[in-house]
């Protein structure tokens, strides 16, 4: 049996299949297979009460793929942090930022060793590339930083840091305001951040009541934020256009679904540091 195999089994057996998990309900979303019978019950009870949560996880990931490939391809980035990496599914960062840069170097952070077990065995990089993952948790800013230019990344070069949706797993804002800037004053002039997270302007009553069934159910809470409120963590970063907007109308792409430029309450922006 390999490591990775062995640290699979590990993981499985530690896997409570009783308890739904945001990675793998997230997952169930996008039309992925790593989920369980819980995952996919408390997914349709969640779809049930806010049926455009299919739409916001697309837009999501439809908005990583053209803010990473931005970012990649006219912006010259070649390093980026990924935290909060969740199961991978389809057009992950590393598979987007290669794509248009075959040099880039991406570093995936998360502290869920399903997830972790997950990421190791499917995400590689390419061979002019690198990718990584690091076992640490969104909490410890510095310790994320530090083991990521341990491995991977030279912190005298621009940085892309992807967060999305891991945010509003932080109850207090203050605290998560906290975490991006410690984690952008890490980073040199010249880097960028990646931002998307549930709001509560456009369907709040639906997708509020949606993620009460969510946090009723589920260890780890998630919580919805005004617009006004999730623009603080751009704060001391220049915003570019079109600003924070619902995720499908940052720079949609002509060839894209429709579906994925209709507007809902997932609103992300791309800032870079002066």
């Amino acid at each position: 049996m390999t490591n990775s195999e062995s640290a699979g089994a590990q993981a499985s057996s530690k896997i409570d299949t009783s308890v739904p998990h945001s990675a793998r309900v997230w997952n169930y979303w996008l039309g992925g297979k790593d989920n369980y019978a819980i995952d996919r019950a408390v997914g349709d009870d969640f779809a049930h009460l806010y049926p455009d949560i299919t739409i916001v996880a697309r837009t999501s990931r439809a908005f990583l793929k053209r803010a990473v490939t931005f970012l990649a391809a006219d912006a010259g980035v070649r390093q980026f942090l990924d935290i909060g990496t969740g199961i991978p599914t389809a057009e992950n960062t590393h598979q987007v930022a290669q794509a248009a840069a075959p040099d880039a170097h991406v570093v995936y952070v998360d502290n869920d060793p399903m997830v972790l077990v997950h990421a190791r065995a499917l995400l590689t990089g390419t061979p002019a590339g690198s990718t990584e993952y690091i076992d640490a948790d969104l909490r410890k800013p510095e310790s994320i930083i530090a083991a990521a230019s341990e491995t991977t990344l030279d912190l005298s070069r621009p940085v892309g840091l992807i967060l999305m949706n891991i945010l509003g797993h932080v109850p207090d804002l203050d605290e998560a305001v906290s975490i991006v800037r410690r984690l952008m004053d890490a980073l040199p002039s010249g880097s960028y951040l990646v931002t998307a997270d549930g709001t509560n302007v456009l369907d709040g009553p639906a997708f509020e009541e949606a993620i009460g069934v969510w946090n009723a159910n589920a260890p780890l809470s998630y919580h919805l934020r005004h617009p006004d409120q999730l623009a603080l963590f751009l704060e001391g970063l220049t915003v570019l256009e079109p600003g924070l907007v619902p995720c499908g109308s940052w720079r949609p792409s002509a060839d894209e679904d429709p579906a994925l430029q209709r507007e809902v309450d997932e609103f992300g922006a791309v800032a870079v540091k002066p």
